[in-house]
C-alpha cells in the first residue's frame, strides 16, 4: 500500500495496512536543511524551489503525504524587486519597488514590512472596500506582496497552481497531496490586524459577520481551484480559533458558520474530497463545536502544555465523526533523545490507532531546528507499532 492509499483510507475511516505518517514542516525547517540546494528566498518565492523542498524532505522522511501550504509563484516575481541582500546572520532582505521589504530569517517565516495601512473596521464597507488593494492582507493570506488583482481573490491566477503541478509530476500517485486555504476568520484577522479585528467582534458583531461571509468566498475560490488540480484533500487553516484567542461562544459565532460555508461548498462541488481543519492551542472546550463546521477531520490537537487535548479523550469524543491527525508534542521533539522520540510516537499510535481514522503527526509544524534523524524515525516506528494486520 502506498502513501496516497494509506492516507485516503485513514481519512475515510477505513483500515490501512498501518497508520500513515504525515507531518507539516515549518518553512524554517526547509531553509535550514536544504541550504546549498536552495536559498531561503528561492524556497519562499519560487514554485521550483518550494516544490523541490517539499518532495526532497518527504522522500527523506518517508512521509505518506505532503501539505502544500504556499501558493505557486509568478515566474516574473523578481520584476517587482529592486534587490536582494544577504546579511551576515544568514537572513535575506528583498527590497520591493513599492517601498516595502521582506525579511527572510535563516530559520523562520518571511516577514513583509510595509507602510501601507490596513482598513479601519468601522469605516470599512464590505460592498465597496474589498476592491481596494490591501498589501498587508494579501501578504497575510497568500504570502506574497502583490497580486495581479485587487480585493477578494475569487479567480486565483494560473501561477498559483504551479507548485501543485510540480509536486504531482514528481510523486505521481504514490503520495497524498493536500492543499491549504485559510479560514475566513484568519482572513478577517489579517485584513484588519489582530488587535482591531478582535475588538471588531465586540464593536459590531453583525458587520463582522457580513465581512466574514464575504471572506469565505475567497477561501472557497482557492480551495475550489486546488481541488480542480486534483489534490487529495484540502486543509482549512484556522490557527487562531483556539481557546487562547476566543471563547467557545465566539468560536460558535464567528468561526463555525463561515468555515461550514467553505466546507459545504467544497463538499458540494467535489463529493468525497476530504476537507479538514487545522486549529492550534486549546481545543478541549470546542471539539464538538468543531464537528458542527462539517469538517472531515482535525489536525493539530495540541497536547498539554501547548494545548489541553489528550488523544484518547479526543478519540472517545469525536473519533467516530472526525479523523484525527497529530497530537505529538512538536516542541518536545527539540530536546527528545532517541528513546523519547520513540516513546512519544508509540504513545500516539496506541491512543490513535484503534478503529482507524488516525494519522501520526506532530501536533503543529515541526520546529525549524528539530534534527532530521528524529523525523526519519517516525516511518519505522509506524511500520513496527502502527500495523493493523
Amino acid at each position: 500500500m502506498n502513501g496516497k492509499e494509506r492516507v485516503a483510507r485513514a481519512m475515510r475511516f477505513e483500515i490501512p495496512d498501518r497508520v500513515p505518517v504525515m507531518c507539516q514542516l515549518a518553512l524554517g525547517h526547509y531553509f535550514l536543511n536544504l541550504r546549498g540546494r536552495w536559498k531561503p528566498h528561492e524556497i519562499w518565492f519560487t514554485s521550483e524551489g518550494f516544490a523541490d523542498a517539499l518532495v526532497t524532505l518527504r522522500e527523506r522522511y518517508r512521509f505518506d503525504g505532503i501539505l502544500i501550504n504556499i501558493p505557486g509563484r509568478d515566474a516574473d516575481w523578481r520584476a517587482e524587486a529592486v534587490r536582494i541582500e544577504e546579511r551576515p546572520d544568514g537572513s535575506e532582505v528583498i527590497i520591493w519597488k513599492d517601498g516595502g521589504q521582506t525579511v527572510i530569517p535563516p530559520d523562520d517565516n518571511a516577514l513583509y514590512e510595509t507602510e501601507a495601512p490596513r482598513p479601519d473596521f468601522m469605516a470599512f464597507d464590505p460592498e465597496r472596500d474589498f476592491e481596494r488593494e490591501w498589501p498587508a492582507y494579501t501578504w497575510g493570506v497568500y504570502h506574497t506582496p502583490r497580486l495581479p488583482t485587487r480585493g477578494l481573490l475569487l479567480e486565483p491566477p494560473a501561477f498559483f497552481y504551479r507548485t501543485i503541478q510540480m509536486v504531482k509530476a514528481a510523486v505521481g500517485e504514490r503520495v497524498s497531496i493536500h492543499g491549504e486555504v485559510f479560514s475566513p476568520f484568519t482572513h478577517f484577522l489579517e485584513l484588519f490586524g489582530y488587535e482591531e479585528a478582535m475588538l471588531a467582534l465586540v464593536m459590531d458583531a453583525g458587520k463582522a459577520g457580513a465581512i466574514l461571509d464575504r471572506l469565505a468566498e475567497a477561501s472557497i475560490a482557492w480551495g475550489r481551484g486546488q481541488a480542480r488540480q486534483g489534490v487529495d484533500a484540502v486543509l482549512v487553516s484556522s490557527a487562531f480559533a483556539g481557546g487562547g484567542f476566543i471563547s467557545p461562544g465566539m468560536y460558535a459565532q464567528f468561526v463555525v458558520p463561515y468555515e461550514r460555508k467553505v466546507v459545504d461548498a467544497l463538499h458540494g462541488e467535489f463529493p468525497g474530497l476530504p476537507v479538514y481543519t487545522h486549529t492550534c492551542g486549546k481545543l478541549g472546550d470546542r471539539l464538538e463545536l468543531l464537528v458542527e463546521s462539517h469538517t472531515d477531520g482535525v489536525d493539530t490537537l495540541d497536547p498539554p502544555p501547548l494545548g489541553d487535548t489528550e488523544l484518547a479523550d479526543a478519540k472517545a469524543r469525536i473519533g467516530g465523526q472526525l479523523f484525527i491527525k497529530g497530537n505529538m508534542n512538536a516542541v518536545a521533539l527539540l530536546t527528545d533523545d532517541e528513546a523519547g522520540v520513540e516513546a512519544r510516537a508509540r504513545a500516539a499510535l496506541e491512543a490513535g490507532k484503534p478503529g482507524g481514522g488516525y494519522i501520526l503527526s506532530t501536533a503543529c509544524s515541526v520546529a525549524p531546528r528539530v534534527e532530521p534523524w528524529k523525523l526519519e524515525m517516525l516511518a519505522d516506528i509506524a511500520e513496527q507499532y502502527g500495523r493493523y494486520e
